[in-house]
């Protein structure tokens, strides 16, 4: 169910600002780390030493899983990283005036370009889109 919700499209309002997706990555990650901890449970060791032994044709599907949780983790982890860091760079948007804000807006572009630059997993047109459309 998770993963389902996961490949969904987000709807949201389009008055979020930067901090939402945030809010947004810190919540997924939150999930993705609680399954990534289950899974590496030793009643989960149980149960995947039994399928082995016996050979089942579940494991094949247990390990796609596996990876698209641990991937889906990785991607939460990485996007949260760096999100903090440009959650630096938007105070002024926030808690400024608009002719203050002014001064923030080239370190917020600077903090967005290492975002798409550097980021394995928030490099997507879609999701720099997204995320000036919040800013």
């Amino acid at each position: 169910k998770v993963l389902a919700e996961n490949n969904q499209l987000r709807k949201e309002a389009d008055d979020l600002g930067p901090r939402a997706e945030l809010d947004y990555w810190k919540k997924r990650q939150s999930k993705f780390s609680y399954l990534t901890e289950q899974l590496k449970s030793s009643d989960v060791k149980a149960v995947l030493g039994v399928l082995t032994a016996a050979k089942s044709k579940l494991l094949k599907n247990w390990r796609a899983l596996d990876i698209c949780i641990t991937d889906a983790s990785n991607e939460a982890k990485d996007n949260v990283k760096y999100l903090y860091y440009l959650e630096k760079c938007c105070g002024p948007l926030y808690n400024s005036d608009p002719v203050s804000m002014v001064d923030a807006i080239p370190g917020l572009i600077n903090a967005i370009k290492m975002i798409q630059s550097i980021s394995q997993y928030y490099n997507t047109s879609e999701k720099i889109s997204s995320l000036f459309v919040k800013v």
